[in-house]
């Protein structure tokens, strides 16, 4: 799976979507897994999390999950770190097109 920095503004308004109480997501395109959150599934009475890949290797999943509160404030934390460290020699020349800058 790659990351585009489109993917991290992607996450981002996930996550807002996810803070709001919303289900939301991520990654929901041709070329890579869909990754479904609910903030409460009311049949586990917890979050889940869905990815599936059924442009490649048609696997799915479904993992009821436990989550400390504050999980969307750390996950924005740890947003704000990738994008700090995403290589700074990427440039987009046009929507979906990268290169690195010389």
């Amino acid at each position: 799976m790659a990351l585009f920095p489109s993917d991290l503004e992607d996450w981002s308004r996930a996550l807002d979507v996810l803070a709001a109480g919303h289900d939301a997501c991520w990654k929901d395109n041709d070329h890579s897994p869909e990754i479904r959150i609910q903030p409460y599934n009311e049949e586990h009475e917890t979050p889940t999390v869905s990815v599936e890949d059924l442009g490649s290797s048609c696997v799915s999943v479904f993992i009821p999950m436990r989550l400390a509160e504050g999980w969307i404030d750390e996950q924005r934390g740890l947003l704000e770190l990738v994008r700090q460290e995403w290589p700074t020699e990427v440039l987009q020349s046009s929507p979906g097109v990268y290169e690195w800058r010389h």
